[in-house]
């Protein structure tokens, strides 16, 4: 498949998170929206390290999705309880 479309593919899907994120009727909507387009970056960044054969953009991806992922822990802290 040719990796435009894929790309193009992961574009859409990051618009639509950040649409929920703009338009969530809760915050926890928008904390949801937030992750899932900072998951679809992590598989966007992965996506142009193979095709542009830089794979440092793995390493990156790799530091992006643990501090995305120790973010919406603490996100997620704050919404239950607080801080």
């Amino acid at each position: 498949m040719n990796p435009l479309v894929l790309i193009a593919i992961i574009g859409g899907g990051i618009f639509l998170c950040l649409l929920r994120m703009i338009g969530g009727p809760t915050t926890v909507d928008r904390a949801v929206g937030v992750d899932a387009a900072a998951t679809v970056t992590t598989a966007l960044l992965v996506l142009l390290g193979f095709v542009f054969q830089r794979y440092v953009y793995l390493d990156v991806a790799l530091v992006y999705a643990v501090l995305t992922f120790i973010g919406a822990v603490a996100i997620a802290r704050y919404l239950e309880r607080g801080i």
